[in-house]
């Protein structure tokens, strides 16, 4: 899944409004009880985001 992160307040501007991939496990994204899941960017980070900050393309 490929999705654009909009970020916050806190978030690096360098990883604002940047397209990232949902890391998967056994075909389903990788998320947590607090709502977060786990993406990489495409500059080949990968971060612990808030899902509700995430949208699909």
């Amino acid at each position: 899944m490929e999705y654009i992160y909009l970020g916050d307040r806190f978030t690096q501007q360098y990883l604002v409004n940047q397209k990232c991939n949902a890391i998967r496990r056994e075909g389903k994204c990788i998320r947590s009880r607090m709502s977060t899941m786990l993406v990489v960017f495409e500059n080949g980070e990968i971060h612990n985001v808030l899902a509700r900050r995430l949208r699909k393309l």
